[in-house]
């Protein structure tokens, strides 16, 4: 079976006063290191799908689904980075017993820093993939983001948005998120097709995207000495930063400033990828993330 169609056994923990799905990779060994593979805005925990299947001799990895997002409901007080890197904090207390390697993809990228800034002893290797770290560059789909993390105006685009046909928005999104989806696998796309049209039909799915979009919204706001920048100079465990040149959502151009502001920081530039590397280039993921630990 294809990498990207194979699902990880999922089950609930509770953390926090609620319960967090979490996905295990199977066929990982008990004494392997673990990872802990955090998803971005609107994502789930099946964007790990594959990197974590080519990994799995080398490290157990968790995968939960955030408050709000795939199949855990929203969590009150938990829709921040912040306080998502709180949660993800509690949940590594819970189900590791050592620092574990910590992956973060856009939103969850951000929250991976300000983990890794927060509890330090906790984190043995950070692996960033396009995360939402404040940009001084606006660009259009940056406005829209903008826009949807606005009070009123963001919930107005969400609702009329999804009053297109389906596959309109279906089509929208892949140019949105991936470099080229004509390159896409078919389980992959089918995979992403079928968890946007369970989205839809979550009550609360429009209220945790727009809690999200205005997290990241406000970390881009967020002074100088409080910002994820800050954490980032922070960071003394190795990083990979990894960035793709097709990619709508983070200018990859950011990718200098960031690999001088993480004090260990080593970079992988995909010209190619959109911005879930780790869906698209997944064996380009792994083989970084290889050296990077070596």
């Amino acid at each position: 079976m294809p990498l990207g169609a194979q699902q990880w056994p999922a089950r609930k923990v509770p953390v926090a006063g609620g319960e967090l799905l979490v996905r295990e990779t199977p066929g990982a060994a008990k004494d392997l290191p673990p990872a802990l593979f955090v998803h971005g805005l609107g994502g789930s925990s099946l964007n790990w799908t594959a990197l974590g299947l080519l990994l799995n001799d080398t490290v157990r990895g968790l995968a939960p689904d955030l408050p709000g997002f795939g199949r855990t409901p929203p969590l009150p007080g938990v829709g921040g980075i912040r306080q998502q890197a709180d949660l993800l904090g509690k949940l590594m207390d819970t189900e590791f017993d050592q620092p574990a390697h910590v992956f973060g993809n856009s939103m969850g990228g951000a929250a991976a820093v300000a983990l890794a800034a927060q509890r330090p002893e906790q984190v043995a290797s950070l692996t960033l993939i396009s995360p939402a770290l404040p940009h001084p560059r606006a660009s259009a789909t940056a406005i829209w983001f903008a826009a949807v993390a606005t009070p009123r105006l963001g919930k107005a685009v969400l609702e009329r948005t999804k009053r297109l046909p389906f596959d309109r928005r279906f089509q929208a999104s892949l140019s949105m998120i991936f470099g080229d989806p004509r390159t896409l696998p078919p389980e992959v796309r089918q995979v992403y097709e079928e968890e946007l049209r369970r989205r839809d039909g979550l009550s609360w799915g429009t209220q945790a995207t727009l809690e999200g979009a205005r997290s990241v919204l406000l970390s881009y706001l967020a002074p100088p000495r409080r910002s994820l920048w800050a954490d980032a100079a922070k960071i003394s465990c190795p990083v990979l930063l990894i960035y793709g040149g097709k990619d709508r959502l983070v200018d990859a151009r950011i990718r200098t400033k960031a690999q001088r502001t993480f004090p260990d920081a080593r970079l992988l530039y995909i010209p190619k990828s959109g911005h879930v590397a780790q869906m698209e280039y997944p064996e380009q993921v792994e083989i970084a993330f290889r050296q990077l630990i070596a």
